[in-house]
């Protein structure tokens, strides 16, 4: 039996389909408090993952998901007017204008103005943005330092903890990309990729979600402890396919018109391992030769020897066979390929 999620978990009336953002998270419209947005978001969240587990397992994280892209829209300030101007809302020249990250925190009360002066020094002598100076001098957390970084970026800060990434966006970004970049990948919103960062990217970055996904990647600000630990548990060693990551660099060479292919089925590419399975399977070649070394020494003199050439002070036999040819097969393995 189909289940209307919209009125029997939110309690949204059945004549506000689809509903907006605002209505979807309860909110009055053109609501502009992110903390009142968020809060919402969070109680909404809570609501909607007791199903996770039940028999609306599969409508429950499609409904988590759109709490959260509304959530995401409506808090970061670029995508919100133009979501709201689409509603009809009207705005002045002065509105939308953005503060720098030391201000919104002096607004919110969390550092004072006679503070920014001593944080910016702190940041400079020691080479550190203003967000991280504020975290290491205990005058912001990293959830507020970071909440603060979005509002100067224009961007919408994102818990982590509270969304699920999309499996088939992340097995579309390998995990050398995430690892070297600090991002996360989240879901397709529309017509963009939404990527949690800890800061702006560069284009290079964005280059490279264009070309993987032919959509741009839009930011969402996170913490870096949330995002590193995102990576861990997402791209943790043999979780995700990456058999399915294209090479969108275009460095596999495509077969010429008319070539022969002599009746062999094209080879597929090697999975590029990482290094912890590298060295991984580096111990199991050592160990490999080690015991056909012990094994063919072990056979040659209480076997063979014994059985076979008993007056023999000694006998060499398989132990010249048995490791060169076992470290034959394993030679790729000690190269670390």
């Amino acid at each position: 039996m189909a289940i209307d999620v919209y009125k029997q978990w939110l309690g949204i009336p059945e004549e506000l389909r689809p509903p907006t953002h605002y209505q979807l998270l309860r909110l009055v419209d053109f609501e502009d408090d992110p903390e009142k947005i968020r809060g919402h978001y969070k109680k909404l969240n809570s609501v909607v993952r007791k199903y996770a587990t039940g028999d609306y397992m599969l409508e429950s994280q499609d409904l988590l998901n759109e709490l959260a892209k509304a959530m995401l829209c409506l808090t970061d300030s670029e995508r919100k007017r133009d979501y709201d101007e689409s509603l009809g809302r009207e705005f002045t020249e002065e509105e939308g204008v953005r503060k720098p990250l030391l201000r919104v925190l002096a607004d919110w009360g969390d550092i004072q103005k006679s503070q920014i002066r001593e944080i910016e020094e702190f940041a400079d002598k020691r080479g550190l943005t203003t967000r991280d100076a504020c975290v290491q001098m205990k005058l912001a957390s990293p959830d507020k330092a970071a909440m603060a970084l979005a509002e100067e970026l224009g961007r919408s800060y994102v818990d982590l903890e509270t969304v699920f990434p999309d499996d088939s966006v992340l097995d579309l970004v390998p995990r050398k990309l995430v690892k070297r970049n600090g991002i996360l990948p989240l879901f397709i919103d529309e017509d963009v990729v939404l990527v949690a960062c800890t800061d702006e990217p560069d284009h290079e970055l964005e280059d490279e979600f264009r070309l993987r996904f032919n959509k741009p990647m839009r930011v969402v600000i996170a913490t870096p402890l949330q995002i590193n630990q995102g990576i861990a548990k997402y791209y943790a060693s043999g979780e995700r396919d990456e058999a399915l990551v294209q090479d969108i660099a275009g460095k596999r060479k495509k077969p010429k018109a008319g070539s022969k292919t002599k009746g062999k089925a094209a080879a597929k590419p090697k999975q590029e391992l990482s290094g912890d399975e590298k060295q991984s399977q580096k111990m199991i070649a050592i160990l490999i030769l080690c015991w056909a070394t012990i094994g063919s020494a072990v056979i040659d003199q209480f076997v063979i020897k014994a059985f076979l050439f008993p007056r023999w002070g000694f006998f060499v036999g398989l132990v010249l066979i048995v490791p060169p040819i076992a470290f034959f097969m394993v030679r790729d393995q000690l190269k670390g390929k």
